[in-house]
């Protein structure tokens, strides 16, 4: 059966006249799937589709999403971050997603992983910094954290001197943002932590039953701006992004902060979730 799908010119480019017309004429291509933009269920037999093909250094995974959310295009990932995410955006039919169970870089307080030092050889601490700020999603004012380590974070127990922060967060149902005008999908059990108007934590699920842990802890509380609290509690949601030390640094406005959001994002450096925000 002919699927509605879109395949842009750079997709064709990349999968090739053969494989692209085998997608259109509904051999290969799934019917239903989750959208690898807002994670929400599709029908390429009776909704227009966009294919979207995430390129790493050696891996390809082509994913689906609706049209009406992102366009049919090719996405450069790191090839690390592809590798991790393979489970999380490439849903087939009547399958759920493979969310493998791996422990996220959870910081004591404060916050901070342990990272290899490139120069001394020796482990030093990376500390996750977290900038407050208020990003415009489409035409709805959005309030926003960014989280970025102060160096690499390595996956626990490795002795290796890569950074596994994007991974990591991958595997724990972040999803890779491609598009920041719309909110990234939410991950189930995360949440904003927000008390007396400072802010406190990023909580993560337990394990084994077990009530939610903080992943990210204020050394001391944050003192937020009445804007960004403001529009926070109104709609009971924080936007979370995360990328690898360097990606998108400390902006002085809001404007400067979003660039760097988008620049982050082209170049596959970008990672988040929608989560809920508790307290007040």
């Amino acid at each position: 059966m002919t699927r509605m799908l879109d395949v842009s010119e750079d997709v064709r480019a990349e999968i090739g006249d053969e494989e692209a017309e085998r997608l259109l004429s509904g051999d290969g291509a799934p019917g239903s799937y989750d959208c690898t933009s807002c994670r929400t269920p599709g029908d390429s037999r009776s909704e227009r589709t966009s294919t979207v093909l995430f390129v790493g250094g050696e891996t390809a995974v082509l994913a689906f999403a609706h049209a009406g959310c992102v366009p049919s295009q090719v996405v450069a990932v790191a090839e690390e971050q592809l590798r991790g995410a393979v489970a999380s955006i490439t849903a087939t039919d009547g399958e759920p997603e493979a969310r493998p169970e791996a422990p996220a870089p959870t910081p004591p307080t404060p916050p901070a992983v342990l990272a290899p030092d490139p120069v001394a050889e020796a482990p030093r601490q990376a500390v996750l910094g977290v900038t407050c700020g208020l990003v415009l999603c489409g035409d709805d004012l959005k309030a926003a954290l960014v989280v970025e380590p102060t160096g690499p974070v390595t996956r626990p127990g490795s002795a290796g001197m890569g950074d596994d922060f994007l991974p990591l967060l991958i595997e724990q149902g972040f999803l890779p943002v491609l598009d920041v005008d719309r909110p990234p999908a939410t991950v189930p059990g995360w949440s904003v932590l927000l008390v007396s108007g400072r802010l406190h934590a990023v909580m993560q699920p337990g394990r084994g039953g077990e009530g939610a842990t903080a992943w990210w802890q204020a050394h001391q509380p944050l003192q937020v701006t009445d804007g960004w609290r403001q529009v926070a509690v109104a709609s009971r949601e924080v936007l979370v992004f995360a990328a690898p030390v360097g990606s998108v640094g400390r902006q002085p406005r809001e404007d400067l902060l979003r660039d760097a959001l988008e620049l982050a994002a082209s170049r596959g450096l970008l990672v988040g979730s929608t989560m809920p925000l508790t307290g007040a």
